[in-house]
């Protein structure tokens, strides 16, 4: 792992998925992707690419700046910013953009990793 290494997944959720979504939380469907989903997407990517499997969460920051539209291509992506392999700690810059490139997401990601070298 070293500075400037990316990891990116996209996705799009339906309105299946909203309602999916409606009857897991107990809630009307929502209009637009809810924020936990698109957290999702960071938690994907943490522990299956980057740092990928044994990565646990130690502190996460995301802030909101737009409303991701359903049926919409949603691309996330971790960027790794920080590695302290004394501690095994990753700090990464985390981001979701709409298709059309608005930013829907911006964030930072601390994580413990396995076999954390530079």
């Amino acid at each position: 792992m070293k500075v400037g290494e990316v990891a990116e997944t996209t996705r799009r959720y339906s309105a299946q998925d909203m309602a999916d979504f409606a009857t897991l939380t107990a809630s009307a469907p929502p209009d637009h992707v809810p924020e936990p989903l698109i957290a999702a997407l960071f938690s994907y990517l943490l522990g299956v690419r980057l740092p990928g499997a044994g990565t646990n969460y130690l502190k996460q920051s995301l802030a909101f700046t737009g409303r991701a539209a359903i049926d919409t291509t949603l691309t996330a992506r971790v960027e790794i910013t920080r590695v302290r392999p004394e501690k095994h700690l990753v700090d990464l810059r985390t981001t979701c953009h709409s298709a059309d490139g608005t930013l829907i997401c911006d964030g930072r990601a601390l994580v413990l990793a396995r076999d954390v070298t530079t």
